[in-house]
């Protein structure tokens, strides 16, 4: 490869990142913790730490993506979700 031909697609590259694209409309978790950590395995009390949660009764607001829906599904014994539209 070139050094003209590199510089072309770096070029490209610019470019397409100064472009914005249309996010389609994300869909948010409402994840809220409903069952204490006493007693819970260290994995899942980094899970839930992770999520952003504290107390029980607290609540976040996460985007619904497979990272998040994995944890999720690591604590779905001891969290309540709901699927909210982002406005």
């Amino acid at each position: 490869m070139t050094v003209n031909e590199a510089s072309q697609k770096e070029k490209k590259f610019v470019k397409k990142g100064k472009t914005k694209k249309r996010v389609p409309e994300q869909r948010l978790l409402r994840v809220e913790l409903v069952r204490s950590l006493i007693g819970r395995p260290q994995k899942q009390r980094e899970v839930i730490k992770g999520l952003g949660l504290r107390r029980v009764h607290s609540e976040v607001f996460r985007k619904d993506c497979p990272e998040i829906r994995g944890m999720i599904r690591k604590v779905e014994h001891l969290v309540r979700v709901k699927v909210v539209d982002k406005k």
